[in-house]
């Protein structure tokens, strides 16, 4: 990958605001072909498939990427309830149809990869092919999932001590910067100061790049977000239609080797879920940021997979 910002870049391409579903969402539309819609993750924005938009958009594909409700410069409804899966997935069908858009193939990181999972559940028809980077495709659990995290992680784990409105919303915005570089939150404690990391940018960034997302959360804040996390319950009775379900349309899962999400949810369970699973990419070394991290590889894989599409 070629060591350079492309903040500039991105910036010229612009954005336009999208009504769909009673919000708005600003998306960066780039390129002309057959639509992917990219769709990122906590804590990020649209901006984090920079080097994907750019590369897909070069090899003939049009690109959508919103930043998702509750960030950038989306609507942060104030409702936690405004944030569960069936109302995210609404959103990007809203998108497709301000397009003009029968259907398109998603692109999902992190939570991201949640929404695009159970979006090509909850609207197949919407859904031409579906990539899910870092968050595998899993089978639906038995309880309730915040349940089953605490009594396997503890309260302290980053996705049950997300759950009390404005606790973690406040540490996390008291540093912003101090936050944005952390690899994983799993507690308060760990965003504690430290010297030798003060001015530190992680390394698959550009300086001017990580300012621009420390300078969108210290407006923005970090709860819509959070709020994702608060709806895990939630979503699990809202989507109890869909126990057994699977997902037939070719599909690509891409994750790093030390990601520590695979290592809580496992990929073991995929082919349970996904009938056409084109590929599982597991890129030695690399961490949970992989679009960023391994961008040249990343494209790489999808342009793979999407010249494969019948």
């Amino acid at each position: 990958m070629e060591n350079r910002s492309f903040l500039q870049d991105w910036r010229r391409l612009g954005s336009r605001q999208v009504a769909t579903n009673g919000i708005e969402l600003r998306v960066v539309d780039h390129g002309q072909g057959p639509p992917v819609v990219f769709c990122h993750g906590f804590p990020e924005l649209g901006f984090s498939w920079r080097h994907q938009v750019f590369a897909l958009a070069a090899a003939g594909f049009r690109t959508l990427t919103p930043d998702m409700r509750g960030y950038g410069g989306s609507s942060r409804p104030a409702r936690i309830e405004d944030y569960d899966i069936v109302t995210l997935c609404a959103d990007l069908v809203g998108l497709l149809d301000e397009a003009g858009l029968d259907e398109a193939v998603f692109v999902g990181h992190d939570w991201g990869a949640s929404v695009v999972w159970q979006l090509a559940m909850l609207h197949p028809d919407r859904v031409r092919a579906v990539a899910g980077l870092s968050v595998p495709a899993t089978p639906r659990s038995a309880a309730p999932p915040l349940s089953i995290l605490r009594s396997r992680l503890g309260d302290a784990f980053y996705m049950c001590w997300f759950q009390e409105p404005g606790v973690a919303d406040a540490a996390l915005a008291a540093d912003v910067r101090r936050t944005l570089q952390r690899d994983g939150v799993v507690s308060a404690t760990d965003l504690a100061y430290s010297e030798d990391s003060a001015d530190a940018v992680p390394e698959w960034l550009e300086a001017d790049e990580f300012d621009y997302y420390v300078d969108t959360f210290t407006a923005t804040g970090f709860t819509g977000g959070l709020n994702y996390y608060r709806n895990l319950d939630r979503n699990w009775h809202l989507t109890a239609d869909l126990a057994g379900a699977t997902i037939d349309v070719p599909s690509l899962f891409i994750a790093g080797s030390t990601d520590p999400v695979i290592r809580f949810t496992p990929t073991t369970k995929m082919a349970a879920v996904l009938t056409d699973l084109r590929a599982t990419i597991i890129l030695d070394g690399a961490g949970h940021w992989i679009q960023q991290e391994r961008a040249t590889e990343v494209d790489a894989a999808l342009l793979e997979f999407l010249g494969g599409l019948d």
